[in-house]
């Protein structure tokens, strides 16, 4: 069975994570990628690289697409973009806002060869604003945010401590690249109207904090008193540490939670979540503990005697959770009903039953690195199930064919070479 996105073209201007992330999810889907490279190849292929021109971020984040090595600044490698563009379905681009311009790769530019294209425009910041032309990457979007800060942790020398598990911003910006694709391309099937997407790391890193980043003054008192106290704190030069502190008073409910967290075991740790008062219950009768914590009708953390109360008691809790082994813990929660799971590294849960019996693993195998196995596509389709049409690319495999494919002749592509247009 085809896949859903089968028959349409893709030429992807990304690099680094976000953009060729969402575009890696259009291959996933049967669409043709076709990434555009300069003739070094992007900055990802050469971080952190195992072999000439090749790294594992790079093949992680580029699979299934194929490789067109243009120097972009050559008006002659912007022709055969614009000759290629009648037959280009989606556009996908992360440069700076003042980039494409500057490249004859522009919105504007390409619609006015082909009006209903659809074109994504990622950005750091949005293209209004003081910040429109800066560059960005995803730490600084955590930093501006919130995303860091929320985080509460802090290094040796007091600096904020990065999230550094995963770049937030940047995958999830790739998720909505590609859930915006998908929904442009449904619009043009309706109507055959064409239009411009814009995606930007800020916007996306606001809306994964959620309730953190909503505001209601109905039930903000305790968030607007806190902020008042930043800010005071801000206004006086204090160090960071200070200020973290002050945001993090805020954050004194959390005081007395037992219910929906981690614990350490007696050979590793744990975690369950339980967000219901029957939950609730579950979990006092499986660790056992009386304690009701954040369950209780009376609770008050503001109370400072009832403070000192819950912190013996959680501590209480902790000390029972680390008498026994993981494996009995995830016995007794799973008999108990309650949602329960190993604090695993990702190079063991990648090998666990649970994610090989569902098929989440893929095997590849890469022209020149060889065999490797990555995550399968996130989502599945009975009726046009997502395949991964392939490896990463090797830079500029993929050039000669794509640019014939634009009506250039054996000659023409010869004479590119030799000028270092095309690689």
């Amino acid at each position: 069975m085809p896949g859903v996105l089968e028959g349409i073209r893709v030429l992807e201007f990304t690099q680094i994570i976000a953009g060729p992330f969402g575009a890696q999810h259009l291959a996933d889907m049967g669409a043709e990628v076709i990434k555009v490279e300069p003739p070094e190849g992007e900055p990802w292929r050469l971080f952190s690289q195992f072999m000439p021109g090749e790294s594992k971020t790079y093949q992680s984040l580029n699979r299934g697409k194929k490789s067109l090595v243009l120097k972009l600044q050559d008006p002659a490698a912007q022709e055969i973009v614009h000759k290629l563009i009648p037959s280009i379905d989606v556009v996908v681009c992360n440069y700076r806002p003042d980039v494409p311009a500057k490249l004859g790769i522009d919105y504007e530019r390409l619609k006015a060869i082909k009006p209903n294209l659809i074109y994504v425009d990622n950005t750091a910041w949005g293209r209004k604003g003081p910040w429109a032309h800066r560059p960005g990457y995803d730490i600084i979007a955590q930093a501006v945010s919130g995303l860091m800060a929320s985080e509460g942790k802090l290094t040796d020398t007091g600096a904020p401590g990065t999230i550094t598990s995963t770049a937030i911003a940047d995958y999830t910006t790739g998720v909505t690249i590609a859930w915006g694709v998908c929904a442009a391309l449904y619009h043009r099937e309706r109507t055959g109207e064409g239009q411009l997407i814009e995606t930007n790391l800020l916007q996306t890193a606001l809306a994964v904090q959620g309730t953190a980043a909503m505001d209601l003054p109905l039930a903000d008192e305790l968030k607007y008193a806190k902020m008042e106290r930043v800010k005071e704190l801000r206004a006086q030069k204090a160090p960071w540490s200070e200020i973290l502190a002050a945001y993090q008073m805020g954050q004194l409910a959390r005081v007395g939670n037992i219910y929906y967290r981690t614990y350490s075991t007696r050979d590793g740790a744990v975690a369950i979540g339980a967000l219901s008062p029957t939950l609730w219950a579950k979990v006092r009768g499986a660790i056992p503990t009386d304690f009701l914590g954040m369950a209780d009708p009376n609770y008050n953390p503001q109370d400072p005697e009832y403070l000192a109360f819950c912190q013996q008691a959680v501590a209480g809790v902790e000390a029972q959770m680390a008498q026994k082994s993981t494996e009995e813990w995830l016995r007794i929660f799973e008999e108990a009903g309650v949602p329960v799971g190993p604090v695993n590294f990702v190079e063991e849960a990648v090998e666990d039953p649970q994610a090989l019996e569902n098929d989440m693993i893929v095997e590849l195998d890469h022209p020149l690195s060889g065999p490797q196995k990555q995550v399968a596509p996130m989502l599945r389709m009975s009726a046009t199930p997502l395949k991964i049409q392939g490896p990463s690319p090797v830079l500029g495999a993929d050039s000669e064919e794509i640019v014939a494919s634009a009506g250039y002749s054996a000659d023409d592509i010869a004479k590119l070479r030799e000028g270092g247009i095309i690689n």
